[in-house]
């Protein structure tokens, strides 16, 4: 169910947004759609999900009816701030949203088009659980205008799938690819290293896996140990090693250089796509601090400089739309200070970078010591961008430190 939501200013009931906010009408806009069912719970996640067990008064099959009551609520929102905007990325996340019938998640995208439009050309993203995917599941979802399916594979060795807890056959993940491509839908994959037990030649397999299955998108992730977790338990009570910051070191070394002499290129950190076409737009536009609505329990959103959260729970969030009170639960609006530290973290990542005009203060006297360090590059620099290098990829925490000092 994952940590609790941050402190913030109370929301109205009626989510109603200041009138003073900084709204460009033609910017692109995300919409992302959190489905927040699992079958079981990874020892690793710290996301905001439920098994069954877990729901506590809120049903999976009302659903999709009840996060359509909030997008109709969000447009009647947006209309009083100036009016509503084209969706430009659709995502749906989790959770595992194939988990649900194809069919509602098709009724949800439906209210997104009918009360917000979707633009022509627009990338519709749905997260997968190999084990949920079939011809039917994405026949229906290509017909309803999904674009991009995302898979969870993780790893292509049963006994680190194990130590992450992920129960999917890893046969099913060729069988969920080849599903989607005949369905005519773009495929992404993603990985995760360091995971207890798991040696570099086990990272290796996986990755061959993962070219082999021609997909247009990788996603490699670093485990990440998450207070309240599973893994946080085992790891304090010594049941498993803490995750090797050496060998996690070297397994991203391996992934930027097996998937790059396999026609991958680097755009994010922790991203990999065939070319630019295949590059996930709706995670990039978190990265670039555009602007996008989250429906859905827990689900977080940022429009014009302001940021609000929705309650977590389902049945909670469900009572608020029942209620025609929207789910919000806090917001607040950083400052100028807080949001440039933010842009530096974000764009940082990316491959194209950001200005140095961005950087003030100390962090600007830091970028030539950076560029001696190997940690960004001195050709981008010269030409007025912070373009981390593969060090810097591996160091970008103390790359960021040293640019907001």
């Amino acid at each position: 169910m994952g940590g609790p939501l941050p402190l913030g200013d109370p929301a109205p009931v009626d989510g109603h947004l200041p009138a003073d906010l900084d709204i460009d009408p033609a910017a692109d806009f995300g919409v992302y759609l959190h489905v927040p069912f699992c079958r079981v719970r990874c020892g690793y996640c710290d996301f905001n999900t439920y098994t069954a067990s877990e729901l506590r008064g809120a049903r999976q099959d009302d659903f999709a009816d009840t996060l359509t009551a909030e997008v109709r609520l969000a447009a009647g929102v947006m209309d009083a701030a100036g009016g509503r905007r084209t969706a430009s990325t659709v995502f749906f996340g989790g959770g595992t949203p194939t988990l649900l019938p194809p069919g509602d998640l098709a009724l949800m995208l439906d209210a997104v088009r009918d009360e917000f439009g979707i633009a022509d050309g627009a990338e519709v993203t749905v997260e997968a659980n190999p084990d949920t995917v079939d011809d039917t599941v994405a026949r229906t979802l290509a017909d309803a205008g999904v674009t991009r399916l995302s898979i969870g594979m993780q790893s292509a060795r049963p006994h680190v799938l194990a130590a992450l807890d992920r129960t999917h056959d890893p046969l099913n993940v060729a069988t969920a690819v080849a599903a989607a491509r005949r369905a005519g839908l773009d495929v992404s994959v993603d990985l995760i290293y360091g995971a207890p037990g798991e040696s570099l030649d086990d990272w290796r397999a996986s990755l061959e896996a993962a070219v082999a299955l021609e997909p247009d998108h990788i996603s490699a992730y670093a485990l990440i140990v998450e207070d309240g977790t599973k893994l946080a338990r085992q790891i304090r009570s010594g049941v498993v090693a803490m995750p090797d910051d050496d060998l996690q070191a070297d397994m991203y070394e391996l992934a930027d250089g097996l998937l790059g002499s396999a026609g991958f290129d680097w755009y994010e950190v922790s991203n990999w796509s065939r070319g630019v076409s295949h590059r996930s737009r709706h995670n990039l536009a978190y990265w670039r601090g555009t602007d996008w609505w989250g429906f859905g329990p827990g689900a977080h959103s940022h429009v014009g400089g302001l940021r609000w959260w929705n309650v977590k729970h389902p049945a909670a969030y469900a009572q608020r739309l029942a209620a025609r009170e929207s789910p919000a639960a806090a917001r607040e609006r950083p400052d100028e200070t807080a949001r440039r530290l933010e842009s530096v973290l974000l764009r940082s990542r990316i491959r194209e970078g950001l200005a140095v005009s961005e950087i003030l203060g100390e962090g600007r006297k830091a970028v030539a010591s950076l560029i001696a360090d190997g940690l960004i590059e001195g050709r981008d620099a010269v030409r007025g961008r912070i373009v981390l290098t593969l060090r810097g990829r591996l160091l970008a925490d103390a790359v960021v430190r040293a640019l907001t000092v």
